[in-house]
C-alpha cells in the first residue's frame, strides 16, 4: 500500500519538528517562507535550553520527548532534524501513527534501516520525503538541464570535491557527532549531498573503490575519504572529501568533462559556475550569471524550494522530487563506499538486498 492518505486541502498543512539544533534553523526559515500554506504546531528536543529557544522562536508547543510529541500532536507531517541514526525508528513510529515524514539527510546510516523506513511508510500509506535541498540550487538545476539536453554528448570524467573544515570542537559539541551509530563520517554526513549528485546528475553508478581515514580528529568515523567511481554509461570519476581543510571551508565542486562540453561548478557549496563551455550555443547559456549566487553557508538556499515541493505534494498538486526511494539511491552509494573502504575491494552496484 502506498500514499493512500488523501490530499490536504482547504487549510494550512500542520508540521511538527523533532530536533531543534543546527540544521533546524533552516527548516524554521523555510516554514516561515511558506506561512501562507503551513504552520509549525509542535517541536521537541531532549535539551531544555535548545527546546526553549525553539519554542520562543516559533511559538510552537514544546515537548521533551519525541514519543510524547507524537502522541499529542495534530500535525500532518513530522520533520526529522535529529541525529541521523535516530531517523529510522522515528520514521517508523511516525508512519504507524499515520503521519507523513520529512527526514534530513542521510535518511539512515544503515542500508537495511533505509529499506525499513520506506517499507513502513508504504504499509501505512503515508509519504516519506528525504531532504535533498542542494538539488534545488540554480547552478545544479542548470547543470541537470544540460545533461538531460545531451549537451555533453558522452560523459567521460566526473570529479566531485568537498574540501571543508570541521574542528574538533564541532565533534565535541554533541556526544552523537562523529559516531557510527548516530552520525556517520565525512562521506555520510558532510558530503551526503555531493554523493547524491553523482547519481542524480550523471546516472547510475556501476562500481566504486574507496579509502577512508581518520587523520586528525578524535572520532570514530572518517574525517577524510577518497573514491574512484565507474558509471554504467562508461564515465569514470573521483570523489575527494576532507573535513581538515585549513583554515576554513574552501570548496564544494563538481566538474564534468564530456564529448561536447566541459563544466565546473565550484565555490564553497556548488554556488558558482566557473567554467561552462559547449560545442554549440543554447538559450540556457544566458542563465549562467543569474544562476551564480553568494553564500557563506554550505547549506545553500534550497530548503524553501524543497518545502514548496513537499507542500504541493501533500496538497495533491505535485509529485515528490525526492521521496524515500529516491533517497535510497544515495544511501546505497554511501554504503557501497563504506563497504569498499572497509574490505579493501571494488563494490558493484546495485547492492544485494
Amino acid at each position: 500500500m502506498r500514499h493512500t492518505a488523501p490530499p490536504i486541502i482547504g487549510r494550512k498543512i500542520r508540521l511538527a519538528l523533532a530536533g531543534c539544533g543546527r540544521i533546524a534553523a533552516n527548516h524554521f526559515d523555510a516554514q516561515k517562507a511558506h506561512a501562507d500554506r503551513c504552520e509549525l504546531v509542535d517541536v521537541c528536543d531532549v535539551d531544555p535550553a535548545t527546546l526553549a529557544a525553539a519554542v520562543e522562536r516559533t511559538g510552537a508547543r514544546g515537548h521533551r520527548s519525541y514519543t510524547a510529541m507524537l502522541a499529542a500532536t495534530d500535525a500532518d507531517i513530522i520533520v526529522l532534524t535529529t541525529p541521523s541514526g535516530l531517523h529510522p525508528n522515528q520514521t517508523i513510529e511516525a508512519a504507524r501513527a499515520g503521519k507523513h515524514v520529512m527526514t534530513e539527510k542521510p535518511m539512515a546510516t544503515r542500508w537495511k534501516d533505509g529499506m525499513a523506513m520506506v517499507r513502513a511508510c508504504d504499509e501505512a500509506g503515508v509519504r516519506l520525503f528525504v531532504v535533498k535541498q542542494n538539488r534545488r540550487n540554480r547552478t545544479l538545476q542548470l547543470l541537470k538541464q544540460a545533461v538531460e539536453a545531451d549537451r555533453f554528448g558522452r560523459i567521460y570524467n566526473v570529479a566531485v570535491n568537498v574540501f571543508w573544515t570541521r574542528p574538533q570542537s564541532y565533534y565535541d559539541s554533541s556526544s552523537w557527532r562523529g559516531t557510527w551509530e548516530f552520525d556517520g563520517g565525512a562521506f555520510m554526513n558532510q558530503a551526503s549531498h555531493y554523493v547524491d549528485l553523482l547519481e542524480w546528475i550523471v546516472g547510475p553508478v556501476d562500481s566504486v573503490m574507496a579509502y577512508t581515514g581518520t587523520l586528525a580528529r578524535h572520532i570514530e568515523v572518517e574525517d577524510t575519504g577518497v573514491a574512484a567511481l565507474h558509471w554504467r554509461n562508461g564515465a569514470m570519476g573521483t570523489l575527494n572529501v576532507s573535513m581538515l581543510t585549513f583554515p576554513k571551508n574552501l570548496e564544494g565542486s563538481i566538474t564534468i568533462l564530456g564529448e561536447k562540453g566541459t563544466v565546473r561548478i565550484g565555490g564553497v557549496a556548488v554556488n558558482e559556475i566557473s567554467h561552462w563551455s559547449f560545442d554549440a550555443p543554447h538559450p540556457m547559456d544566458e542563465q549562467i550569471s543569474e544562476a551564480n549566487y553568494q553564500t557563506t553557508s554550505v547549506y545553500g538556499f534550497g530548503h524553501p524550494l524543497y518545502y514548496d515541493n513537499v507542500l504541493s505534494t501533500l496538497r495533491g498538486e505535485a509529485e515528490p522530487e525526492t521521496d524515500g526511494r529516491e533517497g535510497l539511491k544515495s544511501l546505497e552509494l554511501l554504503i557501497a563506499l563504506y563497504l569498499s573502504a572497509r574490505d579493501g575491494r571494488r563494490v558493484s552496484l546495485p547492492l544485494e538486498y
